[in-house]
């Protein structure tokens, strides 16, 4: 954890008491609907779900594990925090004493965890202590499965029965199901993927295409870059800046792209920024411009933009005509492709996607994704730059690939209706047994 916290940056709060579960002010309310969030994508994932078991009169515990996912939630639910309606806690480390601590202290009534954040202390806390426990849009790859059936044979059983004592699973696919039932889990139903239910800030959304509009250039975003991937599309953008090979058509008086370079981690902003400088790229930081009403003369002479603020995603996506997202590109499983798909955003992402599987097989069947494949460049992120500028040289294309890819959001959403649905028909169910 330590190693973590140094290379992600933030505040970890490592050896932070309640990390170890304990809490030095008593909980002063009624027993709440406790969610676990374990990151940023998760936290993001959680957010509509949540709001909804606000919105049914529930008190809210909100866990986390990183720096990222907590910053995230203590900014998308600020009035809940400071209204009483809704607390942040780190998850405590999985030691038994720690488990043990935090659910006599918080004493909830229901536990539900995104995604796949399954600890056998944890679970087996929870069952002494009579909290059920739900997976809430869960995902559970095949790797995810070898890696269970590795432990489980190093101490016997170990993984097996902490699934097994999941009350429900709400699973994101059929294939997460059947993969979750070879792990041990029982209980199970396919309720879809959160993710698919981001709530969007209508007004950063207008004030990014408003951005967008008013700079009269096409931009590119090359969005949650991560270890190793910021050097490789610097890398990439130089070369096409010096052999002018994307095709772009300068001669009919259309200014080269715009490049978004939007680092994941706030803690490689100025790492970025130095790997630009060294590579001799006209860039500009966002955070010098951002309220800046004069600064558009400095956004046309640039070729990139340096994105170094958080919590803007939705504002990138909305002043972009092409995201590429990254974590796919170094083979760190990928990012999320959803919210730029719900702003109306065509994606491109590299080979590396185990992480959204399902979702990038189904966005590239859909028409609203490309997939660069290792086997097809060996510079995938070269590639994806040339596909981009490919793309914004066919306007009308582009423009259908836009209208498809938020249709296919709109036809994935649901997962947090049905999934309140699923925990109240269980409450229900529990309640009468």
């Amino acid at each position: 954890m330590i190693h973590r916290a140094r290379r992600a940056g933030g505040v970890w709060q490592i050896f932070g008491a309640e990390r170890f579960g304990a809490y030095p002010q008593p909980w002063d309310g009624e027993s709440p609907v406790w969610v676990h969030a374990v990151s940023l994508g998760e936290t993001r994932a959680a957010h509509a779900l949540v709001v909804g078991l606000l919105a049914r009169g529930d008190r809210v515990l909100l866990t986390h594990t990183t720096a990222t996912g907590r910053a995230e939630g203590a900014r998308l639910f600020a009035s809940e925090i400071a209204a009483g309606r809704l607390q942040q806690q780190w998850l405590p480390y999985d030691f038994p004493g720690a488990t043990r601590k935090f659910f006599q202290h918080y004493r909830p009534r229901l536990g539900m965890l995104i995604e796949r954040e399954i600890w056998p202390n944890l679970m087996a806390q929870a069952r002494s202590q009579g909290v059920p426990m739900i997976l809430a849009s869960a995902r559970f790859s095949e790797q995810a499965l070898g890696h269970v059936r590795k432990i489980d044979r190093l101490f016997p059983g170990l993984m097996h029965e902490a699934y097994a004592q999941l009350s429900l699973i709400l699973a994101q696919t059929q294939d997460d199901a059947t993969r979750l039932y070879l792990a041990g889990a029982s209980h199970l139903v396919v309720a879809g993927n959160l993710k698919f239910d981001v709530l969007l800030p209508v007004v950063a959304v207008d004030a990014g295409r408003a951005w967008r509009a008013r700079i009269k250039r096409p931009v590119v975003a090359i969005a949650s870059t991560r270890e190793g991937e910021d050097t490789m599309f610097v890398s990439a953008i130089k070369d096409l800046s010096a052999a002018n090979q994307s095709g772009w058509d300068v001669q009919q008086g259309k200014p080269d792209p715009l490049y978004l370079l939007i680092p994941r981690h706030p803690q490689r902003f100025d790492e970025a920024a130095a790997l630009l400088e060294q590579a001799g790229l006209r860039f500009i930081r966002w955070s010098t411009i951002r309220h800046d009403a004069h600064a558009d003369a400095q956004v046309l002479q640039a070729q990139v933009v340096l994105c170094d603020t958080l919590g803007e995603m939705p504002f990138f996506y909305a002043a972009s005509d092409v995201a590429i997202v990254a974590g796919s590109f170094a083979p760190l499983g990928g990012q999320n492709l959803i919210e730029a798909c719900a702003v109306g955003t065509p994606v491109i992402v590299g080979p590396h996607t185990r992480n959204f599987a399902d979702a990038v097989l189904a966005a590239v069947e859909a028409g609203v994704a490309m997939q660069i494949s290792e086997a097809e460049s060996s510079d995938p992120a070269l590639r994806a730059l040339t596909c981009a500028r490919e793309w914004l040289g066919n306007e009308q294309a582009l423009l259908k690939r836009s209208r498809q890819a938020q249709h296919w959001v709109s036809q994935h959403t649901g997962a947090t209706t049905r999934t309140l649905n699923e925990i109240s028909e269980f409450e229900i169910a529990r309640a009468q047994a």
